[in-house]
């Protein structure tokens, strides 16, 4: 499939465009706008599309290749280096149930199991980054990113992430709108009610 095509750009068109394009679709299709609806898996397959086109034009326009690193690892379209990684310590089961669950989309199961974790280390900040990541939730992966950077320098695969996602301009991406609960609702109408009347009592 033309990766253009599915972004609805030319090969003339600038990055600039190309990334707009893409964030366009991000906010359409993103997975959280059809929660409990039935076209979800529809979006969600639309939504992964528009990440391989996206990153297969970037990739392309930055002389590099799919699989141009082999044993590389791929999640929600971000290419990480890597070999499949081999864990010790408390957290180790967990992380590999982690990794598997990002590769199968299942975003929800691998943050429930992150909370699970003992502690907060590099791989932990890592794994949320790429959560995040996948979510289109681009400030707080770039922040879990760097933690995981500052945590353990020396490991590629974090520095990967991070410059990957600084090179595709991800910063300011699509934040889902959270959704308020009746109960916010209602405290939003408490504090409104006391403010007017320590105005009103105040001679305002």
């Amino acid at each position: 499939m033309d990766p253009y095509k599915v972004l609805g750009v030319t090969p003339q068109t600038s990055d600039d465009d190309v990334k707009r394009a893409y964030r366009e679709l991000a906010r359409k299709y993103h997975p959280d706008n059809y929660i409990n609806n039935p076209l979800a898996d529809l979006a969600e397959a639309r939504m992964k599309e528009i990440n391989e086109a996206y990153d297969q034009i970037m990739n392309e326009r930055s002389g590099k290749t799919a699989g141009a690193s082999g044993g590389q690892q791929q999640y929600g379209g971000q290419q990480y280096g890597g070999q499949q990684r081999s864990y010790t310590g408390a957290n180790a089961a967990l992380y590999s149930q982690v990794r598997q669950a990002i590769n199968q989309g299942n975003l929800g199961m691998a943050e429930q199991l992150l909370q699970r974790a003992a502690g907060r280390d590099a791989e932990w900040f890592f794994l949320m980054g790429t959560v995040y990541y996948r979510k289109g939730w681009y400030d707080e992966a770039a922040r879990s990113y760097t933690q995981a950077c500052q945590m353990d320098p020396s490991n590629l695969e974090y520095r990967t992430a991070l410059n990957n996602l600084n090179m595709s301009g991800g910063y300011g991406g699509y934040r889902p709108m959270q959704q308020a609960s009746m109960c916010d609702f209602c405290l939003q109408l408490a504090v409104c009610n006391c403010c007017l009347n320590s105005c009103c009592g105040a001679g305002c």
